[in-house]
């Protein structure tokens, strides 16, 4: 029997606020569409959900991402390899999203958005099911491209903002972010570190004040331990990367771990 859970933007923040009021904090595991064949998709993005996972980022591959680290860069190449396009994604969820619980959203970049037509590319995401959205490429100035086509559609617009921001840069990403804001917790790119920055803390203190959506924290978060002391710190993690070299070693018990790090003791 098919899901009949209305999704999109209220849907993504009322699971992620149900997680922080359970005491728990939010992970979010990222994983590349069509790394290993898009026949693998369903079936990742499914025991992600049925672990506990909060929401899951869908990755798109794309030829010249900007933000992804090595691990991720490979996982694309290996997608796109597979002939795997938004298109395809699209359609795929169209037909499988009704098996997943957990909100979803989409990481791309703004060209295949561009290729495919704004207007379309929004409609067909709300009838995949897309809670929200990141567009890594999209400079501030220029989301009013697509951000009133998101906001009819009820699809959230999620905003990163980096370490090197200014305060007003910060405030002003932060009260624009629908549905979580993205901390970046290092500079740079993306992929597992055993360091973050010093003034990390006070970086992400500064996002809560000026943010009513839950603060998560991301880049470089590859243990239990590290999900455990960025959720001292914020409202929870993203964690990509290390969820992709899992996923290919087929180390599930690790990545059980790792969603349960996020649980309350």
């Amino acid at each position: 029997m098919r899901n009949t859970i209305t999704h999109g933007r209220e849907y993504l923040e009322t699971t992620l606020n149900q997680t922080l009021s359970q005491g728990n904090k939010i992970f979010v595991p990222y994983v590349m569409a069509g790394d290993g064949g898009l026949d693998q998709l369903i079936p990742n993005l499914k025991f992600l959900s049925e672990e506990g996972a909060t929401a899951i980022e869908l990755g798109i591959p794309f030829s010249d991402p900007v933000a992804d680290g090595p691990t991720i860069q490979e996982a694309g190449k290996r997608a796109l390899e597979q002939n795997v396009t938004l298109k395809s994604v699209i359609e795929l969820l169209k037909q499988e999203r009704y098996q997943i619980d957990a909100p979803i959203i989409f990481m791309t970049y703004i060209n295949p958005i561009f290729k495919y037509g704004i207007e379309n590319f929004i409609k067909d995401a709300q009838e995949a099911g897309v809670d929200g959205l990141i567009i890594p490429d999209l400079p501030f100035e220029q989301q009013v491209l697509i951000s009133n086509h998101l906001n009819e559609a009820g699809i959230a617009l999620i905003q990163l903002v980096s370490l090197t921001s200014s305060k007003k840069r910060i405030k002003q990403l932060a009260e624009a972010s629908q549905g979580f804001t993205y901390a970046i917790t290092v500079n740079g790119i993306t992929g597992a570190r055993s360091n973050f920055a010093k003034d990390l803390e006070a970086h992400l203190s500064q996002l809560q004040e000026f943010s009513s959506a839950p603060v998560l924290a991301g880049f470089g978060i590859s243990s239990p331990e590290h999900v455990e002391q960025m959720g001292n710190m914020a409202d929870g993690v993203i964690v990509g990367s290390k969820i992709i070299e899992l996923l290919q070693d087929n180390d599930t018990d690790s990545i059980k771990r790792l969603i349960e790090s996020s649980k309350a003791k």
